[in-house]
Formats: C-alpha cells, structure tokens, sequence
C-alpha cells in the first residue's frame, strides 16, 4: 500500500471515523494507523510534530500532513473523491454549514455527551445534553423531505454529521424524537463501503 494515504486513527473517535469511513466509501486507497491513546502515543513527539494539538485523526498523503477531521474531509474529497463535494458555489456553501455544525453544536453535544459516558470525562452533562438536543434539532429540519443534507447524493456533510449523530444514544441521547435522522443514518449505514465505528454499551444501549 506505497501509494495509500495513512489515517492516523483510534477506533472509538468519532473525528478519527469520519476520516476512516469516508476514505472506505469514497474507495481511496489508505492504511489504517491505529495511535494508543490510552499508552499516551498522541503525546509523544513524533504525533506532535505531526498535530500539536495531539489530536486524532492525521492524514499523511506523502510530504503533506492534515490535520482536523473536517479539515481531511475536504482535502480528501478534493483531492480524490470529488463526487463527494459539490464545486458550485451554493453547494459548497451548504456543505461547509454542515461541517460548522459537526464542529460546533455536534461537537459540544452528542460528542460531548459520549465522552462522558465512554470515557469519563468532566464535562457538563447537562450542557452537551441540551447542545445535543439543538444539533439534531437542525438536522432533522434539514433533512426534511430530503434524502441528504446537500443535493441529491450524499457529501461529505453528512460524512461528517453521521458519526456522533449515530452512536449519540451511548451518550444518553435518544434518536427517538428524529424520524428523518434515523432514515439518514439507515440510509447511511448502506451505502458501498460502509463500516461502522466500534459501539460501547452505555448511556441508552448499555
């Protein structure tokens, strides 16, 4: 795999998803690099060098490094999957106001709220719960009478919705009050290539 991109991963990271199950859908050839977290490896200077932020994921594609999930979304998609991002300028816009949301209000809210559970994190329950409950909120008005966030096929906006909206139940987030987003995430989950991300037995699936 000389000529696969490297995604540094850890396979409970939502962010660390997005990039893996994009480049598995979009069938870009790439080598799965798994970082021990839990061993300190994203401290340790050569991650660091690579993301200071000693943060998963990381793309390697030869000499260029990105990091951010979204961030590799869009450089992936550019650079070899363009079906996968609209190139007008209304459709890019659109898809870049979703990738607000799964850095914004998904972040702070069904991510938040997962860190919590699967790995203990002090962070305000009730915070990420009532971000959570905003975030979906937009995503089951945007998905109305529509099969995706943007256009008729999927982005990678939904890519990058798709990860922390799916497993937000492990999170004490219930999807029961989305219909259009439990159609979207059924939707999602069988499209070609599609793995999904480890499930932990906690918050509303324990």
């Amino acid at each position: 795999m000389s000529n696969a991109v490297r995604i540094h991963h850890f396979p409970k990271s939502g962010h660390a998803h997005r990039a893996l199950v994009f480049a598995k859908l979009a069938g870009i050839a790439h080598e799965a690099v798994f970082v021990d977290l839990a061993a300190g490896a994203h401290k340790s200077p050569e991650f660091l060098e690579m993301n200071p932020n000693g943060q998963v994921p990381v793309l390697e594609d030869g000499d260029i490094v990105v990091s951010d999930s979204n961030a590799i979304l869009v450089y992936l998609a550019r650079q070899y999957a363009p079906d996968w991002m609209p190139t007008d300028a209304v459709g890019e816009a659109a898809v870049q106001r979703w990738l607000t949301l799964a850095a914004g209000e998904i972040a702070f809210g069904s991510a938040a709220a997962r860190l919590i559970t699967v790995f203990g994190a002090p962070l305000d329950v009730d915070f990420a719960a009532a971000t959570a409950a905003k975030a979906m909120q937009k995503l089951e008005k945007g998905l109305e009478g529509r099969d995706w966030l943007v256009g008729d096929r999927p982005t990678i906006a939904d890519v990058a919705a798709y990860s922390y909206t799916a497993h937000a139940p492990e999170g004490n987030v219930s999807l029961d009050p989305y219909p259009n987003v439990r159609a979207w995430i059924a939707r999602f989950e069988a499209l070609d290539g599609f793995e999904p991300m480890p499930a932990t037995a906690v918050g509303l699936v324990a």
